[in-house]
């Protein structure tokens, strides 16, 4: 009898135990992790560069933002360009508008 029962849980004994290896406890899982408060998050700077909103982005001043950036990530974001959609807020990007002006910046 004890033997007869035993075959009939354990495969619904199996089958839980798999699915709890799915399950977690949020921890190690960064797709429902909260973001990081504001103040913790890296800025890749875009809100000090506002006065060259409205420029030219010339090979000149696109090489002015890249000397301040020094070695941290930035792109130059021009309309209809293809672009990545990882995550990087200290990447800073350029947006520049159809007339070839700096209409932007972005963390990401």
């Amino acid at each position: 009898m004890k033997a007869r029962l035993f075959a009939t849980i354990a495969p619904a004994l199996t089958f839980a135990a798999a699915l709890s290896g799915c399950t977690g406890t949020g921890s190690d899982n960064l797709a429902d992790a909260s973001p990081p408060p504001p103040s913790m998050e890296p800025s890749c700077g875009a809100d000090q560069l506002a006065s060259y909103v409205g420029q030219p982005a010339s090979d000149e001043v696109i090489a002015k933002i890249t000397a301040w950036r020094g070695d941290k990530p930035m792109r130059v974001l021009k309309p209809g360009m293809a672009v990545t959609m990882d995550y990087r807020p200290d990447r800073l990007n350029v947006q520049v508008d159809e007339d070839g002006k700096i209409k932007g910046f972005t963390c990401t």
